[in-house]
């Protein structure tokens, strides 16, 4: 087996070209904050230290700073995110029956202790989001496990944000496995054998006889590992490297799996049955960041260009590969939060009650829209009665009601 050079946990990385990193030497927790908070308030934004960041031992760190990070490595305009999705959204739908089959199966990715009515509101939520999504993108096609990478966004960033993000990832990282059939699934499972074999060829040999196949990884690819993994924070972490990465990357952390149990496999008898038994069950004591690591030095060494060459893989065939570069460009020119807030305060100078949504973060803005009609109708009649001052006392009541409401969620 062919050991891969271990480099510095601790480290920065240079982001390159072609989607790979390259780590330097790095820093603490505070200045990585500092850096954080100095790329993101650069105009433009400076999606490199982003990536940067992401990727580096302890990825962004925490849930407030992916609020923040993740809809720039998506290249998300906070200040113009999807409304919440209408009641229509849920009819005559096709997918509508199985989306909510999945999401009452996926108690175990909501928190631990998490009271049930709080956790009910949540998957109605996702329902909607899911289909929201699809609604929008008729050409995507619902796949099992669509759910586990909607609900971890909706546990980071709420509804609304939720909707964009999972739409831009349905439409670039997660497209190939958006198509009516598995082919492009399959494709992209096709890169897993020919990285270890370029890295062990013993275990990759023992895994041909054992007929194993790449199925067993289904399963970490289309959900993103959040299906697989029991904590929490491992799925944030591996979220975290997987937006800041190239499309493939979920593939070479499977080969880094696959390569990290060597041992276990080749003294587990060579049958189908038994191997993919053992592969299938992610171990949740793994070293991740040592892992991250490892996939990153996978890339670098073997990236997909050489794999598809060797393997007569035809990068063409996925969506996801050929978009990237373009993809990863169109970030480059984003302007900072806080000039995107000026700019859609003086865009809806005209429509005061949209600006007030824009204004608002996250689903506070659709509370507000979700507001009683009784209350509304109480407020034009006091505005009416009683004078633009009394209005104007009942108008500050409905935007601090919004942030109370929201506090129980």
């Amino acid at each position: 087996m062919k050991r891969l050079k271990r480099k510095k946990q601790n480290g920065g990385v240079v982001v390159n070209g072609n989607g790979s990193f390259t780590r330097e030497p790095g820093c603490g927790r505070k200045q990585k904050l500092a850096e954080i908070h100095q790329a993101l308030i650069s105009d433009p934004v400076d999606i490199e230290t982003l990536r940067r960041a992401a990727v580096s031992k302890g990825g962004l760190l925490t849930d407030e700073l992916r609020r923040k990070v993740w809809p720039k490595l998506l290249n998300i305009n906070v200040y113009e995110l999807p409304h919440k999705p209408g009641r229509d959204v849920r009819e005559n739908h096709k997918d509508y029956n199985q989306v909510v089959l999945d999401v009452r199966r996926s108690m175990k990715r909501f928190p631990k202790g998490m009271p049930a009515t709080e956790r009910a509101v949540l998957q109605e939520q996702l329902i909607d989001i899911i289909l929201e999504v699809l609604k929008r993108n008729t050409q995507l096609h619902y796949y099992q496990g669509y759910h586990d990478v909607a609900v971890t966004l909706l546990l980071v960033v709420g509804e609304r944000m939720a909707i964009a993000l999972l739409d831009t990832l349905s439409n670039y990282h997660l497209r190939d496995f958006m198509d009516p059939t598995m082919d492009s699934t399959k494709h992209i499972l096709n890169y897993l054998m020919p990285i270890l074999e370029q890295v062990d060829l013993e275990l990759h040999n023992f895994m041909i006889r054992a007929e194993v196949g790449t199925i067993f990884a289904l399963s970490w690819l289309i959900t993103w590992y959040g299906h697989v993994l029991s904590e929490f924070k491992h799925t944030l972490r591996l979220y975290d490297f997987f937006l800041a990465s190239h499309p493939l990357m979920p593939i070479y952390l499977a080969a880094t799996i696959v390569l990290h149990r060597e041992k276990e496999v080749k003294q587990t008898e060579c049958d189908m049955a038994m191997v993919h038994h053992l592969l299938s069950r992610i171990p949740q004591d793994l070293p991740y960041e040592l892992l991250i690591g490892q996939a990153q030095d996978l890339f670098e060494k073997y990236p997909p260009s050489l794999l598809a060459k060797r393997a007569a893989l035809q990068s063409r065939k996925s969506r996801s590969i050929s978009t990237f570069q373009a993809f990863q460009l169109s970030t480059f020119h984003q302007r900072p939060d806080s000039v995107l807030q000026r700019l859609t305060k003086a865009q809806g100078s005209t429509t005061s009650r949209h600006g007030l949504e824009a204004a608002l973060p996250g689903d506070q803005g659709q509370l507000w829209r979700r507001g009683n009609r009784m209350v509304k109708m109480a407020v034009w009649g006091l505005s009416a009665t009683l004078g633009a001052a009394v209005f104007a006392v009942a108008q500050t009541a409905m935007d601090w009601g919004p942030e109370a409401l929201l506090q129980l969620f």
